[in-house]
């Protein structure tokens, strides 16, 4: 069983049809880790996109905020503001199917599916120390994440925890992880629709648990296009312009 392991999709309709059409014909199932929308100028397409494939799918902030379950005062001005463009866009069903994603974790097909951290959904994990717990009390060897739009993970065994820097070099197209059966892993496929770590593309993982390897993936795609549409429907400039940084 090879699955698709999507995450922060952020309404951005060309990355995920870049990231699907280089994943064709490689995987089984899809999942997704959450941010099915927010700052970008797709929600519609992208949340219909996911529906069609019937990808297995938990809740993000961003979901929960566009769908009326989370406020939005601790959201940044930028963020805000397209959260609440999103929700003016979102056709009826879309928004109906966001309002009933599951909270994470989400055990399915021997992994785990959370979107920020085990304990706390909307956490994030950056440190060792933030992904300890997660480790530990995952019922799977292997756990995703999301949230943090950044590529790569946390492995563990036997009180040792060691950070995985696993991301493709700029000539490459994706990076291999040999997973040890002794070890414990909470990997992040990184963001489809916003990257933050330092590399434009978009970001995502197939995981092969009968063979013990998971594929972190970064494919290119039409940045200009999406600006083009996130400037025509006014949306905040600064969400433009990060994603040519990936930052």
């Amino acid at each position: 069983m090879r699955v698709l392991v999507l995450s922060d999709l952020h309404s951005n309709g060309t990355a995920l049809d870049a990231v699907l059409d280089a994943a064709k014909q490689r995987w089984d199932l899809s999942v997704c880790l959450g941010d099915v929308v927010g700052y970008g100028p797709d929600p519609n397409e992208v949340t219909a996109r996911l529906r069609e494939l019937g990808t297995k799918t938990i809740r993000g902030n961003h979901d929960k905020a566009v769908s009326g379950l989370m406020a939005t005062e601790d959201f940044n001005p930028v963020a805000k503001v397209a959260v609440d463009w999103t929700r003016a866009q979102l056709k009826p069903e879309h928004m109906a199917w966001l309002s009933a994603l599951p909270k994470g974790p989400l055990e399915t097909d021997g992994i785990v599916l959370v979107h920020g951290a085990l304990q706390d959904e909307d956490e994030y994990v950056f440190t060792p120390e933030q992904a300890l717990d997660g480790l530990l009390d995952s019922n799977a060897i292997v756990t995703f994440f999301g949230h943090t739009h950044h590529q790569g993970g946390f492995s563990y065994r036997d009180s040792h925890l060691e950070v995985l820097q696993i991301r493709p070099r700029a000539a490459e197209s994706f990076a291999a992880l040999r997973v040890e059966q002794a070890r414990r892993y909470l990997l992040n496929p990184g963001s489809i629709g916003q990257p933050r770590d330092g590399d434009s593309r978009a970001a995502f993982a197939i995981a092969d648990l009968d063979h013990n390897v998971v594929e972190f993936w970064r494919v290119p795609y039409d940045i200009a296009a999406v600006q083009e549409r996130m400037r025509a429907a006014h949306l905040p400039e600064p969400l433009v312009q990060r994603l040519v940084a990936g930052r």
